[in-house]
């Protein structure tokens, strides 16, 4: 079963795209609150796939990523992003995210996601 680490400062956050991801199958979490939190966690846990806010406290998104893919050039990242940040968004893609979604979160966006990358 894959590991999944979802990286918010907004609980809430974290908890729907957990949510959305277990009615989809999936059970093993780890969460962190930001982008420094989530480096640390990384290669501790070494989580299948990543979604990570790029708005956070501490070390945003776009600087977690970049650290993440200096270590793990495979790991496997989608940028959660507002509207309005699509800037960031292209910034995310060429330092290797292999996704991005859209807040106000889509339940089918998140799980098509999660299973493509996957390859489910």
């Amino acid at each position: 079963m894959a590991k999944i680490m979802i990286v918010d400062d907004a609980a809430f956050m974290r908890m729907m795209i957990k949510n959305t991801l277990t009615k989809n199958g999936y059970s093993d979490f780890v969460e962190a609150q930001d982008g420094a939190e989530a480096v640390a966690k990384y290669d501790a846990e070494k989580p299948d796939l990543v979604f990570m806010d790029i708005t956070m406290p501490n070390m945003d998104g776009l600087q977690a990523l970049k650290k993440i893919k200096e270590t793990n050039p495979d790991a496997k990242i989608v940028m959660c992003t507002a509207m309005g940040q699509q800037s960031m968004v292209v910034d995310a893609i060429k330092a290797g995210a292999k996704d991005f979604i859209v807040k106000p979160f889509n339940a089918d966006r998140i799980t098509e996601a999660t299973n493509l990358i996957l390859g489910k």
